[in-house]
């Protein structure tokens, strides 16, 4: 029989992220009957393997899963092997395209074993939602369509502005809201977790275990987390993503990229400390007690250290104190001299005096010097990475242009794991 923590305790760290609970009265109730039986909370937490590699954003969720699992509750990865044939819709304006079953099962190899850098790989009970839907059958597909009408589904964002716009939608897609609340019920979950724009589908899990006589799930939902810029969600494909098979240094680099505004909310869903432990930091912080870089290197540290190693965390923390806090520059290898011709701006009148006198300060690019640099192959991807920050002389900026006051001017810059000094003549 185990012993579980006192309710308030448990609900002081899975409270804290959440964006949504449905409903924490029932948690409540729940928690409070598990720890009277000593019976685990059965928890789930449904990943569709459509790619192959994790970032950080993908984690907000295996860390809540990981939080239940601290606490003594049995957590279940599932792997949606069988949804993935269909492809979520949630967030798409059209149909997505099914992956193979070869392409479903290398992305699902990768995912088991990226996921326990954070679970405890035995504790946690992997399966295969192809387990039950594969014998579920076509008059069982009908059972469950029976329980839903097409009013409801066109409730759903996606289908209803698809609908609006008179873009196709796929019967087929109607019928992954049922398969993932039917998992809900072949496994018995008495909680389920997702992200906020997967509402309409743990909704379904709910409605489904009451149609088969289950206690209703609860319902955790936890926040799309933003990328390094702070404005949109995390994304590979917006440069804005930390992966969790980046090397050390590279890690530590972006996260000490992040404005201090992000830190705060990085801490809360990216680490295991308790929000009440957040909270007085933030009291440390703005009394003066704490000084907010120290705040964020710790962040750094904690981080890598879980992905990597402390020993790796300590080594990425002093290499990047050394060339950004202490400036010696000796930490980058490579300098790279720019003329300042190509990355200059203003007036015609006004570049050629500058390029004539060392002494007059004039105005550079900074997507440009990227280029100049080769940290960015082009134009418009260095426009979008100054759009996430850069990381110059120390300090991590959006600012478009840079104010150089004397020639040669010997400049750090970084972008991840890409530094280099510019020497402008």
């Amino acid at each position: 029989m185990a012993n579980f923590l006192p309710v308030d305790e448990q609900l002081d760290l899975l409270q804290k992220g959440a964006a949504e609970i449905i409903r924490v009265s029932d948690l409540r109730e729940r928690l409070e009957k598990s720890r009277q039986t000593g019976t685990p909370l059965r928890v789930k937490a449904g990943f569709d393997p459509t790619a192959p590699d994790l970032h950080l954003g993908h984690t907000v969720l295996m860390r809540k899963l990981k939080h239940f699992q601290d606490l003594g509750h049995q957590v279940i990865f599932l792997v949606g092997d069988f949804t993935s044939l269909i492809g979520d819709p949630t967030g798409r304006s059209v149909t997505r395209k099914p992956l193979t079953r070869e392409q479903i099962n290398e992305n699902a190899k990768t995912y088991t074993e990226q996921v326990f850098r954070i679970l405890d790989r035995e504790k946690t009970e992997i399966r295969f939602n192809s387990e039950w839907l594969d014998k579920l059958g076509f008059e069982g597909v009908i059972r469950l369509a029976a329980k839903f009408t097409v009013s409801q589904m066109l409730e759903r964002d996606e289908f209803h502005k698809r609908f609006q716009e008179e873009k196709p939608i796929s019967l087929h897609e109607m019928l992954y809201p049922l398969m993932q609340g039917y998992d809900s019920v072949a496994l018995k979950a008495d909680v389920e977790l997702g992200g906020t724009d997967q509402k309409f589908n743990l909704l379904a899990g709910r409605e489904l275990q009451r149609h088969f006589e289950q206690p209703s799930q609860i319902v955790l939902m936890t926040p799309i987390i933003e990328g390094l810029d702070g404005v949109q969600k995390m994304s590979k494909s917006l440069n804005n993503a930390i992966g969790i098979h980046e090397p050390p240094q590279e890690m530590y680099g972006k996260l000490m990229s992040i404005n201090d505004e992000l830190m705060w909310r990085y801490w809360t869903l990216l680490t295991d400390l308790r929000q009440s432990e957040i909270e007085q930091m933030q009291a440390d912080v703005a009394s003066g007690k704490l000084h907010p870089m120290g705040v964020k290197k710790l962040l750094a540290r904690t981080i890598v250290t879980g992905f990597h190693s402390e020993e790796a965390a300590k080594e990425a923390d002093e290499n990047w104190a050394r060339l950004f806090q202490q400036k010696d520059t000796s930490a980058v290898t490579e300098e790279s001299s720019v003329d300042l011709a190509t990355i200059a701006m203003g007036e015609p009148a006004q570049i050629e005096r500058a390029l004539n006198d060392p002494s007059v300060e004039i105005r550079v690019n900074v997507a440009k010097l990227l280029v100049a640099l080769g940290i960015k192959a082009s134009r418009t991807e260095a426009e979008k990475q100054v759009a996430a920050g850069v990381n110059i002389d120390g300090a991590t900026t959006t600012q478009k242009f840079l104010d150089v006051a004397k020639r040669p001017a010997r400049i750090p810059v970084r972008v991840g794991k890409k530094a280099k000094i510019a020497v402008i003549h």
